[in-house]
Parts: C-alpha cells; structure tokens; sequence
C-alpha cells in the first residue's frame, strides 16, 4: 500500500492510498465510496485484495472533507465529488495510469457514472448498489430537509455521526441527471445491487440498466446488505467485477510478465514496508514478510514459515503418492509443522551438545479407513519425502554477485 495526496475539486488535498497486487500489475482501478463513508471502511478492503489478486492495483481516497482529506464536508456537494473523481484519475495518469476500470459504491456509484465520462481511458465502469438519481440520498436524512430549506444549514445524523447539510447540496443534487449520464457513457456497464437493499433500492438498478446501452450486465448480490458487510459478499463483488471486466482491460505486456524456470526462484523487495519481498517461482507470486512484533506488516508468510511449508507440502504429496501406488485408502491428510530453537543439552539424540538447535516438530493427521500397520509405514514414509532428506543431509549453499545488463 502507498500513501498518496492530490489536490480535490476544491483545492484541498485529499487522502488516498493506493494497493497493488503482490505480482506484476495488469490494470489500474479509481474506486468511490459510498455518502459519507471512507476509503478504509471494511467492505472495500475486502474489494481492493480480491483485485489485486486478479493483478488490478486500485486507487482510492477521502472525498473532500471526509477521513483524512482536507476541506469542510458542509461545503461539498456531488458535484464537488464528481470533480475529486476526475482529479484521482488524472493523478494516476500523471503518476502511474489511468484508470482502465473505475468503480464506486452507492452514491460512489452515482459520482462514477459522471466522471467517467471525463475520463477517456476507462474502458468498464462498475456500480455496487448505486442509486440511478443522486436525490435518494435525501432520504437519510428527510425528517431534516424542512430545516434546511429555512435555516440554510442543519447538522444531521448519517451512520451515527454528525454532519452538517446546507442548502446548497440540496440544490446541487437536484440539478443532476444520473441516467442522462448513463445514456451517454457507451462504456461498458456492470451493475451490482441486492434485492434486498433497504438503503437504495434495487429499482434504481433496473432504471439504470435500462437507460444503459449494450454491453451492460446486471449482477444480484443475493441477501446482501447495502454496505456490503454480510460474509463473504464484498469478496464476491470483487472477483465478479475482475472476471467481468477482463475483456476489457488490458493484459500484461511481455516484457511485464515474470516467468521464472521451475526449480529457480526469484526473491526481491516490494518497495512495501520494512521487510516485504516478492517471491517468483515459475509464473507463481508469494509474498513474504515479518510479523509487527519484528517490525514488518505481516503482509505475507515468514521465511520460515515458507520453510514449514515447504517440508509439510513434501511431505503430503509424498504421503499422497505412496498411498496411491500402493492401493492404501488415504482420502486426506493433514501437515502441521512448528519450529523452534532448542538447548542442544537438552537433546540427548543430538551429535551436537552445546548453544542452540532448531527444532521442527511434525505433526500429520491420517485421514481414511487405515490399518494400524499403514499408518505406521505412512509415517515412516514421511521421513522420506525429497524435503526431509535434503534438510537432514549436507547442503551446500554458495553464493556469488550476479551482473545482470542494463543495471
């Protein structure tokens, strides 16, 4: 994750971060949060790593006034965050790349469908329970309007906490006009929404598709709640949006992809936190890291966690194979593995009798209908696994600087 700050709308700077996933990144997404929301709130999280994971880094920040960004949020209005939209997405030209895909949540979704039309890069658009007219957002705060219409300004309750309203939003976002927008956008449109969303109606889905010209689809995000916090659903939303939206961003460039030889990997920092590596071993990206107590971020396995893991993959694929050559019914199996620093006294098996060993304790669960003779000779077959011998042999390590050109 990267902190980042550009000027909004309004002259103010605005909080942003952007994530990128662990391996090359194959498109740039500007992501919009719902009315008085944050970058931060969990849902999108949750959205932002499934994205990445489908190799989409994403972009997304405190509309003006709102979380970390400057500015009074009385004073904005959706215009203001139509505008901040635009401005996120010409920092990413500038700095990264615009924005292939752009997203937004609820009246995120609104703000969308205007600024991508001023953003000629974005190839798909994407809503998530976003009203096809700005003024449903009224409704949360209705019993208040009377009050703001007479006095200008009246401070209101919108998820708990207080915001004041003036005059000027309501009449800013009475004089939009969403589905002309939509009409216009001829981009490809993907629309998310419960049937059940008490907050935004799934009607205002159905009049956005319909104002929508081809390609469009219509994804239902069966009992989901507007905000996205039921189990498992801003997942969902995400690897659905990805999978949606391949044809239509870009993919990697060869000179981008990674491809590493099986039985070579390659290891080199993140640019991420103290530790943060990136892992490449044949088309395959792991992340590493070091746990906060050690000052990483814990972005990733440890390397000795990478070590365990190592020893435990061998040993049930070893296990696996050995049971399905010999007829033996092994339908699973379980690896758990620690390690641990142990006083060489204290081992009276151990060659070495002072200062420190490291210990790896191995535990396997046999699954299947087992006869007590095979579940002995599994577990003596574990100790063979390609793995186990190379840690109980002598290895050696060298090392040498290599030149690559051009460096």
């Amino acid at each position: 994750m990267q902190k980042i700050t550009f000027k909004g709308s309004q002259g103010f700077d605005l909080a942003a971060r952007l994530d990128k996933p662990v391996g090359p990144t194959r498109a740039y997404a500007l992501f919009a949060h719902c009315f008085t929301c944050g970058k931060d709130l969990q849902p999108a999280n949750r959205i932002v790593k499934a994205l990445n994971h489908d190799g989409i880094a994403v972009l997304r920040f405190d509309f003006t006034g709102l979380g970390k960004s400057g500015g009074e949020f009385e004073n904005t209005n959706f215009t203001s965050n139509v505008g901040d939209l635009v401005l996120a997405a010409q920092h990413m030209r500038e700095h990264f790349e615009a924005p292939s895909l752009m997203i937004g949540h609820s009246l995120g979704g609104a703000a969308v469908l205007l600024a991508a039309l001023d953003v000629p890069e974005t190839e798909a658009v994407a809503t998530i329970g976003s009203p096809s007219s700005a003024t449903n957002v009224i409704k949360q705060f209705a019993c208040d309007v009377s009050t703001i219409e007479e006095k200008g300004v009246a401070e209101v309750r919108l998820a708990g906490r207080p915001f004041k309203i003036r005059k000027q939003f309501l009449n800013d976002i009475r004089g939009q006009n969403v589905l002309d927008a939509v009409t216009r956008l001829k981009k490809p449109l993907l629309i998310c929404h419960s049937p059940i969303d008490d907050i935004v109606s799934v009607d205002h889905a159905a009049e956005i598709f319909m104002a929508a010209k081809h390609p469009k689809s219509f994804l239902s995000l069966d009992k989901a709640d507007h905000l996205l916090f039921t189990p498992g659903t801003a997942e969902y939303v995400a690897t659905s949006v990805a999978a949606w939206a391949s044809p239509y961003i870009p993919d990697l460039a060869e000179e981008d992809m990674i491809n590493i030889p099986y039985g070579r990997v390659a290891v080199h920092p993140t640019g991420y936190g103290k530790f943060q590596q990136h892992i490449h071993a044949g088309h395959h990206t792991i992340l590493a890291d070091e746990p906060k107590a050690y000052g990483g971020d814990e972005a990733g396995a440890t390397p000795y966690d990478l070590l365990l893991a190592g020893l435990g993959a061998c040993t049930s694929m070893t296990l696996k194979m050995y049971a399905d050559r010999k007829g033996i019914d092994l339908s699973d199996v379980e690896v758990y593995l620690d390690h641990r620093k142990i006083r060489a006294e204290d081992c009276d098996a151990c060659e070495t009798k002072t200062g420190k060993l490291d210990m790896i304790a191995r535990q396997i669960v046999l699954k299947g209908n087992l006869a007590d003779e095979e579940r002995e000779r599994l577990i003596e077959i574990a100790d063979r696994c390609p793995v186990h011998r190379t840690l109980h042999s002598e290895v050696i390590i060298t090392t040498e600087e290599h030149i690559k050109e051009n460096t």
